[in-house]
C-alpha cells in the first residue's frame, strides 16, 4: 500500500478531480449532508491518498497550524464505500500523524471527528476535548493527539 502525500499545488487537476469526487461521494451523496465542499482550505493544504485502478480508495487532508486551529488538523477523513473493511483508514491516520510530526515538528494534532468514529479515533489515541457539536448537522466531536 503506497499513500502518496501531496501539497494542492502538487496536485494535477485530473487527481484533484478525482478527490473532489470521493469527497463529494461519501460527504455529500452517501452521508446526505449539503455543505460547501470547497472551503478555501485545500490550497494551503496536504492531501494523502490512495488509488486503487484510477480510483481514490481512500483520502485525507493535512491542515497547518493555524488553518483550522492552533495545531495542526486532519480533515476530510475518508474511505470509498467499495474499499472499506481493509483497514485503510488506520494506516492512513498513522500515514499523517507520522507527516505531521515530521513536517511541522508538532507535538499534537486535532481533528473535528464525527461521533460515530469516536471509538475509532480512541483506538489510534485520540482523546475527547470537547462536548458533541452539530456541524453540519452531524454530531461531531473535538479530539486531541499528543506526541
Amino acid at each position: 500500500m503506497n499513500f502518496k502525500i501531496k501539497h494542492f499545488n502538487q496536485l494535477n487537476t485530473d487527481i484533484l478531480y478525482r478527490i473532489l469526487k470521493a469527497r463529494i461521494d461519501v460527504f455529500v451523496v452517501e452521508q446526505n449532508c449539503p455543505y460547501a465542499e470547497c472551503d478555501n482550505k485545500d490550497q494551503q493544504s496536504y492531501h494523502l491518498y490512495y488509488e486503487e485502478n484510477e480510483e481514490i480508495a481512500a483520502y485525507l487532508r493535512i491542515l497547518p497550524a493555524g488553518l483550522s486551529y492552533s495545531e495542526p488538523s486532519i480533515g476530510r477523513v475518508l474511505v470509498a464505500e467499495k474499499f472499506r473493511r481493509k483497514r485503510y483508514a488506520e494506516k492512513m491516520m498513522k500515514t499523517a500523524a507520522a507527516f505531521i510530526k515530521e513536517k511541522f515538528a508538532a507535538d499534537s494534532i486535532r481533528i473535528s471527528a464525527q461521533k460515530y468514529l469516536n471509538d475509532f479515533y480512541q483506538s489510534l489515541g485520540y482523546k475527547n476535548v470537547s462536548e458533541v457539536y452539530l456541524e453540519d448537522g452531524i454530531p461531531h466531536i473535538e479530539m486531541l493527539l499528543e506526541f
